[in-house]
């Protein structure tokens, strides 16, 4: 009898197709729109760097990024206070805070911000001194004339356009940021709140302790979010003459009549910006995600 081989058949070798299709998935997946951005800042960058004209466009814009910067951190580090403070009255039991959250929500979302920077700028603030005045005389007809003193001392001349764009700013992304807050407070389930009860905790202790910690970890991505968007909005106060990049890029290109070197700056200076804060909201989102 003829003995059968025993012996495997040895195949050629085949390429992985699990290999192939994981890197074409992974070539779909690459943010190939990021990546032009990126590639549109580093080539412009470089002609800002090697164009004299461009260099000296930057060099005389940089002087107004301080103030940009200054604007937008203590702008939205206000917002954040009376956003938090509106979020929490959207969701109050209190029939007249819930509606007094409601209706500062829904005028601020309703006026576009060119129109709100101008009227909290010269009509919100110089009205605010006003009362302010009014509240001193008030003191100094009941016979406190050191507090009368003090009061009197606020005028509308004396509170800088810086001061009232960082009011503007924070008041109109107070208004965004509180429907943030809500969503996120929201997003926790009604568990969490019994199980502090549960614990002996009272309302206030159970949102301070157990659901707004786990709900401005849920909304710290869209935190982020906003504050680009701040950063950006910020050139909005340039209509008030506060010196930030956009007014000095204005100033810049009046007096030299160099246009295109001015704004192609001033855009490379902002998407420069807005990178490097998209970068950070991703680290941020990437870390939560992995300790969820």
């Amino acid at each position: 009898m003829a003995e059968h081989s025993t012996e495997p058949t040895i195949q050629p070798d085949q390429p992985s197709t699990d290999l192939k299709v994981d890197r074409e998935t992974r070539v779909q997946d690459l943010p190939w729109w990021f990546v032009a951005l990126i590639l549109i800042a580093i080539f412009a960058s470089l002609m800002i760097y090697n164009n004299e004209n461009y260099r000296d466009a930057f060099n005389f814009i940089r002087i107004g990024l301080k103030v940009t910067i200054q604007t937008s951190l203590i702008s939205f580090a206000i917002a954040l206070v009376i956003g938090l403070l509106a979020g929490l009255g959207r969701i109050s039991r209190n029939v007249f805070i819930k509606n007094a959250a409601r209706l500062y929500v829904e005028l601020i979302r309703g006026i576009p911000m060119l129109v709100l920077i101008f009227f909290i700028a010269l009509v919100g603030v110089p009205i605010v001194v006003e009362g302010i005045n009014s509240f001193g005389l008030w003191l100094g007809s009941k016979g406190l004339t050191g507090a009368s003193a003090a009061f009197a001392l606020f005028s509308n001349q004396s509170i800088p356009m810086n001061v009232r764009a960082i009011v503007a700013l924070s008041v109109t992304y107070g208004a965004f940021l509180a429907e943030i807050f809500r969503a996120g407070i929201q997003s926790i389930g009604r568990g969490q709140t019994e199980a502090a009860r549960s614990l002996g905790m009272s309302y206030g202790q159970g949102m301070r302790f157990v659901i707004l910690p786990q709900a401005i970890r849920n909304v710290l991505p869209a935190l982020g979010n906003d504050f680009i968007a701040m950063v950006k909005d910020s050139s909005l106060v340039s209509v008030l003459a506060v010196r930030d990049i956009t007014q000095v890029a204005r100033l810049y290109a009046g007096g030299t009549f160099r246009f295109r070197e001015a704004y192609v700056t001033l855009s490379v200076m902002y998407l420069t910006m807005t990178i490097v804060l998209s970068l950070v909201v991703q680290a941020i989102e990437r870390r939560l995600r992995k300790n969820d």
